[in-house]
């Protein structure tokens, strides 16, 4: 089989591309090692779309979270992911961290971000009530948002497979050969031939550039630690909160998540196991008396988990996106914050520069834009009843108020989904204050049921997931 691109890498910036690319009449597939999409750095991020402000203009991480930042509320109009805009701050504690500000928006200004605007601590009081008094500062950028990144991964993936991409789960790449007219593609579970290859390998880009001949690059996974507390707790922030950046990256922030839980973190460690996305009870603790330092009021005994996510750093100085000197790979490396912002625009380019390596491109004339949700708004009057017979009542999820009906929905969308873990990510189920103890065995059974399995078969979660409320509850005990 000889398709035109392989992508390899099923996170945010694979699937925009896959997404792209199926615009186009192509032949194309997507090569991902794990059992779902977005189960790397695109699921355990800070789910941020940032404001362009942060890097040094005339880079790519500049130039690409601007376009980024502007292609969203489109991409939700489509595909109906869930994004809002929130705005954003960044707060100086000491006089001595004004000039950082001053900075942020000298940058912003030369990238092109509207809506920047530098505040006293009384202006950012105003918006921020709940800040602490030790806040001197700040700089606001008005179009900074939060989105749910897996499920913004699982719609890019949902559309691009009805416009006819082939998504191959469980494929870990182990060969590339050069061929006159193309790669040949060896996996775990087959072998293919392509024309061109994507690499969006995220922390295993360096890897997959070696396999085919570039060896020129090095990511260091730079791990970051979250915490995730109730929906009560929301009350505390109406924007996403960040502290003056350090030279490791924007620091620990608070904020609301897209679906209302308040989140803190991550930290920044550079580790040497690129799957460890383990979490530990100094590092929670850290992380949440440095949150407090902004925000000081939140309730721990309110934690429902933690998570760690890894992000690629690279030995470069800026992203990596374009062909290798190896003819027809084209590398995406070191693909870091603000990574899943820029997304949609590191497509673009990446289409742009298929083209320029001479791949043609003719318009799809089936093309469908749109996707439709999986989580169905409720109405305020809605009245679930568990173990309903009809599936739009049943309740399966009371915490969430996940029915029957969304989850067979999500298991028959053309992505193969056998875990409890992924069905969470496309519904929520299992993602309120019990944590799984009442929705896990009942989603197990209808998983079970709809594909005609086994409920032993039924995975409980796939790799790199955590749900550790208790460890993040021992630091109420040993500090509050």
């Amino acid at each position: 089989m000889m398709y035109d691109v392989c992508i390899i890498g099923a996170g945010a910036v694979g699937m925009n591309i896959a997404r792209e690319l199926s615009k186009y009449k192509l032949k194309i597939c997507v090569f991902e090692k794990e059992e779902d999409v977005s189960c790397g750095c695109s699921k355990s991020n800070s789910g941020i779309v940032h404001g362009g402000y942060a890097d040094k203009p005339g880079t790519l991480k500049a130039e690409l979270c601007v376009k980024g930042n502007q292609m969203y509320e489109q991409l939700e109009n489509e595909l109906h992911f869930g994004y809002r805009e929130t705005g954003s701050f960044v707060l100086a504690f000491a006089v001595e961290e004004i000039p950082t500000l001053e900075k942020l928006y000298r940058y912003g200004t030369e990238n092109g971000v509207a809506g920047l605007q530098l505040m006293d601590a009384a202006e950012t009081k105003q918006h921020e009530k709940h800040l602490s008094d030790a806040v001197k500062a700040s700089l606001y950028c008005k179009n900074s948002g939060v989105v749910s990144p897996y499920e913004f991964v699982i719609a890019l993936a949902e559309n691009a497979v009805t416009n006819g991409v082939e998504l191959m789960l469980q494929h870990k790449v182990e060969t590339i050969e050069k061929q006159d007219d193309g790669f040949l593609i060896g996996s775990n579970k087959e072998t293919i031939r392509s024309r061109f290859i994507i690499n969006a390998a995220g922390v295993y880009s360096d890897q997959i550039a070696a396999l085919a001949g570039d060896d020129k690059y090095k990511i260091t996974p730079r791990r970051g630690q979250y915490v995730i507390l109730d929906k009560d707790q929301n009350y505390l922030v109406n924007s996403v909160i960040f502290q003056v950046p350090t030279k490791l990256g924007k620091g620990i922030l608070v904020t609301t998540t897209y679906h209302g839980n308040l989140m803190i973190g991550p930290n920044a460690e550079e580790i040497d196991d690129k799957d460890d996305v383990g979490t530990d009870e100094k590092t929670l603790q850290y992380i949440t008396e440095t949150a407090r330092k902004s925000v000081p009021d939140f309730n721990m005994k309110k934690a429902l988990k933690s998570f760690a996510g890894n992000r690629p750093v690279s030995n470069q100085k800026d992203w990596v996106i374009e062909e290798s000197w190896v003819k027809g790979l084209i590398n995406l490396v070191g693909i870091d914050s603000p990574g899943l912002t820029s997304s949609p625009a590191i497509a673009l380019k990446t289409v742009s520069i298929l083209q320029k390596a001479g791949l043609v491109l003719e318009k799809n004339p089936d093309f469908k834009a749109e996707r439709h949700p999986i989580i169905q708004k409720k109405a305020a009057d809605f009245a679930g009843i568990i173990d309903s017979q009809d599936p739009a009542l049943n309740i399966i999820c009371r915490c969430e108020q996940v029915t029957e009906a969304e989850i067979i929905d999500c298991l028959h969308r053309g992505i193969s989904v056998r875990s409890i873990d992924a069905v969470g990510r496309r519904t929520r189920a299992g993602y309120g204050r019990c944590q799984n103890a009442f929705c896990g065995p009942r989603m197990r059974k209808v998983i079970a049921r709809e594909l005609s399995i086994s409920e032993e078969e039924v995975a409980e979660k796939g790799k790199g997931s955590s749900s550790l409320a208790q460890r993040a509850k021992r630091i109420v005990l040993t500090k509050m």
